[in-house]
């Protein structure tokens, strides 16, 4: 008797943890894109994973489960792609679904893009009047394919990455163009050819989004603002201590400060200048009486520049300020309520293969080797990465992790002559 009642005992201790697994399974098949941009644990990042100096070197399935494995030791929860042309974006999505099938317990999703072009685009004649329609309506349809597919994983949708700012200036569109292809997709949704739970924005700069000059501010971006589901703006304070360098100028009270008392100081200055411009869109749109979620699509601080942040011109970059950067805009998102796409997880060299030193090659958190940058030291410390490599490479500091080298390396904040 007592043997039939330890059977039955164990057998419905399996049954219970069967049940629950089963619970735990279905919980996170539910997981909506508000459950995600609305859970400050669930950070977001933006990531490319190119290896070479060439995008036409596409990185491997294998090679992109690497980085999803480390992106996830750092609890980063959702990734987003740029485009769907090249097979990086399915392979993206297909490296996580492997990875899940592997452990169930895996957790990572997509911010899916569809690349927008004008008509004529990175030709000496773009004309901005007109799109591209049928390599645009290729990259869709494409688009709608993988969110089809992969419904479990892709959770946004985006239409352009910095497509409507003029000073893209090889390939920017009109915001009747985005607004047609978000319309044509919300339809999509509607008709249950696209999950309901997919959600349709356009990432674009914080003045696209009628944050800064008037001319952005059209009946077809009010027209835009109702269509998507949420907003998605960039915000680059690094670009700006070059374009726009009154919040990175040393204040006279600050400039007998020592230097990295001066630094930290400029670091916030950055980082309360990004936020205003996040609020300049929200206030924009709340006048137009619309309300959106709105979230940070894109955000960075490059490590290293030989031209306008550099040594040679504003002083900006540096792992020391990369990493001040990274931790004061996730307190502040975090704080706020807002998602923030990181960009962007590793150093992808392609962007300016003819200048190693261009700081579009330098804006990772981790370098093309996998070491971890300053930003990301203390979760060196901490193990996260212990039995993870990339590409052979395992998870290391920069530096070998001497920090007085690195804040050798630290450059001062240029000044106003």
């Amino acid at each position: 008797m007592m043997i039939v009642f330890l059977v039955l005992l164990i057998g419905s201790a399996c049954n219970h943890q069967l049940t629950n697994n089963r619970k735990d399974q279905k919980k996170k098949q539910e997981v909506t894109v508000e459950d995600i941009l609305g859970n400050p644990n669930y950070l977001a990042i933006s990531y490319g994973g190119y290896r070479e100096n060439s995008r036409d070197i596409q990185p491997t399935v294998e090679q992109l489960k690497e980085d999803m494995k480390i992106l996830a030791a750092m609890d980063i929860k959702i990734v987003r792609t740029y485009h769907t042309k090249r097979p990086h974006a399915s392979n993206v999505l297909k490296a996580i679904r492997e990875l899940k099938n592997e452990d169930p317990n895996f957790e990572m999703y997509v911010m899916l893009g569809a690349w927008i072009d004008c008509e004529n685009a990175w030709t000496v004649k773009p004309n901005h009047d007109r799109e591209d329609e049928p390599a645009n309506a290729a990259e869709i349809e494409r688009a709608v394919k993988l969110a089809y597919e992969y419904a479990d994983i892709v959770k946004i949708l985006a239409v352009g990455n910095e497509a409507m700012v003029k000073w893209a200036a090889g390939y920017y569109v009109q915001a009747g163009v985005i607004l047609k292809w978000v319309n044509y997709l919300q339809k999509l949704k509607a008709s249950a050819k696209l999950p309901m739970d997919l959600w349709i924005t356009s990432s674009d700069n914080f003045a696209s989004w009628g944050g800064g000059d008037a001319e952005y501010h059209t009946a077809d971006l009010t027209k835009l603002f109702k269509a998507v589901d949420y907003v998605s703006l960039h915000t680059y304070p690094m670009h700006d201590t070059h374009y726009n360098p009154e919040f990175w100028d040393t204040p006279e009270n600050e400039k007998a400060l020592p230097l990295f008392d001066k630094v930290d100081q400029a670091m916030i200055r950055a980082k309360d200048y990004s936020m205003s411009q996040y609020q300049s869109v929200v206030d924009y749109m709340n006048r137009l009486g619309i309300d959106k979620p709105v979230h940070i699509g894109e955000t960075g601080w490059a490590t290293a520049s030989n031209g306008y942040y550099g040594a040679n011109g504003s002083g900006a970059t540096d792992e020391y300020k990369q990493a001040i950067y990274y931790k004061l805009i996730r307190e502040s998102t975090k704080q706020a309520g807002i998602k923030c796409f990181y960009f962007e997880a590793f150093d992808e060299i392609w962007k300016d293969a003819k200048n190693p030193g261009g700081s579009e090659n330098h804006f990772g958190l981790f370098d093309i080797n996998g070491k971890a940058k300053y930003a990301l030291w203390e979760l060196v410390d901490q193990g996260i990465f212990e039995g993870l490599s990339r590409g052979g490479n395992p998870i290391i500091k920069t530096y070998m992790g001497d920090k007085s080298a690195l804040l050798k390396d630290v450059l001062t904040p240029a000044e106003k002559k």
